[in-house]
């Protein structure tokens, strides 16, 4: 695709598309967003109408068969990601899709097989890869800064809250578990990037009873890069808190992912320096713009490469399927029909 302007539709305008990404499909540089759709009518003639936008469905088929529709952005709970996605490749359209990627990962498969045979790329929302602090990271290990990195450790702490809008986080159905695979999802993806893919993993998870999905995880990895290290997520704790701490034989490296301290470097417990990088109004318009680069045949400021595909979604899914596994008692496809035989609770 080597047209001048990129002109977006979306699946979905729901709440993700009000700030985070949908003003970023029309801020971008040569991109535009010209539909948006809602099974809800009203709400996409109200989006529309908000945001400027030419036109709205309340059918996808008709959003995706619109010949001024160059590409489709999928903004809906995991539930529906790969029948969306699937009608999107069938249209021998280019697709963003929400993370998480699908429900598992036999799910991203069936995606990236589509489009593969579509010849047409599939991108995924793993927004933190292309955020400036973010790129500053991947800088200050890629540069050398931490020496050679030898280990990672994660951890997050969040209190339990009842009845979370939308409820569609702690149903397995739509969500394909609970709040790890929302939330966490995240954070496996950032290591892929920053560390490399993983070459062993393995995990755990369990619930407090406060739902029915998972909402404790454990995780422990060894990267292709021989980087070993672990994470873990409680989404029942008595408090909030979050830092990412990555080791090096120079210096360390910690910071939030999903909060906003600053990035700091560390030798031997003291810091060295320290980078304040705020994010962009609309965090969705940085990998954007590397997706509309890569669409209109490479250059531009995003680079002209997306570094987040179907591939590398793939592959934070298939790590999220192994730590899983036997909670759900196997992740199939059909795995949240049967709750009867995940792991019994205390």
């Amino acid at each position: 695709m080597t047209s001048n302007t990129i002109r977006w539709g979306i699946i979905g305008c729901g709440d993700v598309c009000e700030v985070k990404s949908g003003p970023g499909f029309q801020k971008a540089a040569n991109s535009a967003l010209v539909a948006v759709m809602r099974r809800d009518g009203g709400k996409a003639a109200d989006y529309a109408k908000r945001h400027g936008v030419p036109r709205w469905y309340d059918d996808a088929e008709a959003l995706i068969g619109d010949p001024e529709v160059d590409a489709v952005y999928v903004a809906t709970p995991p539930g529906s990601h790969l029948e969306y996605a699937l009608r999107v490749a069938a249209a021998g359209k280019p697709c963003y899709v929400e993370k998480p990627m699908a429900r598992t990962h036999a799910e991203c498969r069936r995606m990236i097989g589509a489009f593969a045979a579509s010849q047409q790329p599939l991108f995924v929302a793993y927004y933190r890869r292309a955020l400036p602090r973010f790129v500053k990271v991947k800088e200050l290990i890629d540069s050398g800064r931490l020496g050679r990195v030898t280990g990672c450790q994660y951890r997050m702490l969040r209190p339990y809250r009842p009845n979370p809008d939308p409820a569609w986080r702690l149903d397995a159905g739509e969500s394909g578990g609970g709040l790890f695979l929302d939330i966490g999802s995240h954070m496996l993806d950032l290591l892929d990037h920053l560390l490399g893919p993983f070459a062993e993993f393995g995990g755990c998870a369990a619930t407090s009873g406060a739902t029915q999905v998972e909402d404790a995880v454990t995780l422990h990895f060894r990267t292709e890069r021989d980087i070993v290290g672990a994470a873990t997520w409680n989404f029942a704790a008595s408090h909030s808190q979050e830092l990412l701490e990555i080791d090096g034989t120079e210096a360390m490296l910690s910071m939030q992912v999903l909060g906003h301290t600053p990035i700091t470097l560390a030798r031997n417990g003291e810091t060295i320096e320290s980078f304040n990088i705020p994010d962009p109004p609309h965090v969705h318009q940085p990998l954007i713009q590397t997706a509309v680069d890569q669409l209109r045949g490479g250059g531009g400021g995003g680079g002209g490469r997306c570094p987040s595909t179907g591939e590398t979604a793939g592959r934070t899914s298939a790590v999220m399927d192994a730590v899983l596994s036997s909670f759900y008692n196997g992740r199939d496809e059909a795995f949240w029909d049967r709750p009867a035989t995940w792991r019994p609770r205390s």
